[in-house]
């Protein structure tokens, strides 16, 4: 299967192109490992760099989300879209009797998967901010996708079609708020973009920073571990076991993200985040005159993504200085495949200043209030690792020294151990 082909084919003309995925020979795996990983990665790196690199501004005043959180909510994004997927393939299929068709949990699916190419290819739009409406726009094509298809993947006579089509997206709707509102945990209170192209056997994706091969035996030996784990968790629904349900589902989300991380072609996309009790240690005691007043360390893995970071606070008088370092293991490298650690900003308002910036292979970016109120320093690492030093009454060259001060090579060279 072509990629951009297909994505082109369902888009411009579906009639014809769902009688075709329907005789396809497919798997989970293959879905998931071959189509939906490339697509679901579209709005969720847009969004990073619409958010934290863009951001949202108005009436002379602009807002972006700190990368460290832009990264976390990039990933969990791409994530909860893919659970979306799976959740409400199993909706689809559950219904279909009802609607006079037939059950096939692969039809479903396929059905799932293709008819939202629309509202992930809409993602784009999350580039800019103010234009993410028209992302809402191009999702309300995806109803039309699955008005069409329902009826060949599903056998449902055409006439119960919209009504089935309407149940799904119902139910969509609330899968998409519920994962709007699991994204808005992590949030706190001219660029270039990414292109595909290839064929079954080979994928790259184009980028501001060059070309990302895709490595096909990683992709391969991600999507049977994803059509394994998606056996068991079949078996796993059908004992009624709620445990091992759970288990099979952390098995699926893991196998999801080995297949994103041999899309990307990524070193250590399967391997696990540093140790958080790691990241901990390489906090001081303090930082020049300011004693550290508080530390903590978290790590574990939800749903198959696993991370880690480690948090300081220091203080003394009126200067106040936050440190951190978080990685999120071989997901962090789905931040290289947008291609936003390769760009430059220079920004002077009235208000603040802004830097992005390459430091050799690390990625420094700078914003600081004029007033000298608040500052943020952030270094994103080779290995995508990110080092963030966020201050107030600090002026810019302390900041940065602070951040800097953790020994940014040691770090690069912390090695993450394999799943």
């Amino acid at each position: 299967m072509n990629l951009i082909q297909r994505v082109q084919d369902i888009l411009l003309k579906p009639r014809e192109t769902w009688p075709q995925i329907a005789a396809e020979a497919a798997s989970p795996g293959s879905i998931y490992g071959g189509y939906l990983v490339f697509l679901a990665a579209v709005p969720a790196i847009a969004g990073f760099i619409g958010l934290s690199l863009i951001g949202v501004g108005g009436f002379g005043m602009s807002f972006r989300v700190p990368i460290g959180a832009g990264l976390v909510h990039m990933v969990l994004s791409f994530v909860l879209s893919l659970v979306a997927v799976f959740v409400l393939a199993l909706i689809t299929d559950a219904l279909a009797p009802t609607f006079g068709g037939t059950k096939d949990p692969l039809a479903a699916l396929k059905v799932v998967a293709y008819g939202s190419t629309a509202g992930f290819v809409g993602g784009v739009f999350n580039l800019l901010p103010a234009l993410s409406i028209l992302g809402l726009l191009a999702a309300l094509y995806s109803i039309y996708l699955l008005y069409t298809g329902l009826p060949v993947l599903m056998k449902c006579p055409p006439g119960k079609a919209a009504g089935y089509t309407a149940v799904v997206v119902v139910c969509g709707i609330v899968a998409m708020i519920v994962l709007g509102a699991l994204s808005a945990l992590v949030l706190p209170g001219g660029f270039g973009h990414g292109r595909m192209m290839g064929d079954a056997g080979s994928v790259s994706m184009r980028t501001p920073g060059g070309e990302v091969q895709v490595d096909a035996g990683r992709m391969e030996q991600a999507a049977k571990a994803l059509e394994e784990a998606s056996k068991r968790l079949e078996q796993a629904q059908k004992s009624g076991d709620p445990q091992a349900a759970g288990k099979a589902m952390g098995e699926v989300m893991g196998a999801m993200s080995g297949a994103m991380g041999g899309a990307a072609g990524a070193v250590g996309a399967n391997a696990k985040p540093i140790e958080a009790a790691a990241l901990k240690a390489l906090l001081p005691e303090s930082l020049g005159a300011l004693k550290r007043e508080s530390i903590e360390a978290k790590g574990g893995e939800a749903m198959g993504v696993a991370g880690s970071s480690a948090r300081a606070v220091y203080v003394a008088g009126s200067q106040r200085v936050e440190l951190s370092v978080t990685d999120l293991g071989g997901l962090g490298a789905l931040a290289a495949v947008a291609g936003w650690a390769n760009m430059t900003v220079d920004r002077d308002t009235p208000s603040e200043t802004e830097k992005v910036y390459k430091q050799g292979e690390r990625t420094v970016r700078e914003l600081m209030h004029k007033d000298g109120s608040r500052g943020e320093v952030t270094f994103i690492l080779p290995g995508g690792v990110i080092v963030e030093a966020e201050g107030r009454s600090v002026d810019a060259a302390t900041l940065k020294a602070m951040a800097g001060g953790l020994d940014l090579a040691r770090i690069e060279a912390l090695k993450r151990a394999a799943k």
